[in-house]
């Protein structure tokens, strides 16, 4: 069987510059305002707007979120609340019921058994001296803070000048 002849090619056969207008118009980048993204900034900035959008400025990262803070109460807002008679009393002791840390800020005069997820040091010598107590609740660990680590030492060298 005969094969058929390819067509012949027809694009800008007998047009000198294949419609890029004069000869001299494709010479060297300053045809095409520069390499590249040269001038995205400059006079290619229209064009950057349609088509890049997102190449300027801070795009695309999302900030790490810090860990919610552990609930705090005071001690003074436990011993106004047990002077007001807001807190439940069983035998002759107001309870307080706290799923956060207590801290010892202020003094307590009124005897007040709590129960919390965690504690400072001073709330049990506090609570002891006005015939309180505290203790744990189960199953709640604290959530300790991370140590931060050990900053490098600069020496104190004077600034030349």
């Amino acid at each position: 069987m005969t094969k058929r002849k390819e067509g012949q090619k027809k694009g800008y056969l007998g047009h000198r510059s294949h419609g890029r207008g004069n000869v001299k118009n494709r010479r060297g980048s300053g045809n095409r305002g520069g390499r590249g993204m040269a001038g995205i900034d400059k006079h290619k900035w229209s064009w950057a707007m349609v088509n890049d959008k997102h190449h300027f400025g801070k795009f695309g990262f999302a900030r790490p979120n810090k860990a919610p803070e552990m609930k705090v109460a005071h001690l003074f807002e436990i011993d106004q609340q047990a002077r007001l008679e807001k807190l439940e009393k069983k035998g002759g002791k107001f309870h307080f019921h706290f799923d956060g840390k207590i801290l010892a800020t202020g003094t307590i005069k009124s005897p007040v058994e709590i129960t919390a997820a965690a504690w400072s040091k001073n709330v049990e010598k506090k609570l002891k001296e006005c015939g309180g107590s505290i203790t744990k609740i189960e199953g709640k660990a604290p959530r300790e803070k991370a140590p931060k680590a050990p900053q490098p030492k600069t020496a104190n060298v004077p600034k030349a000048g």
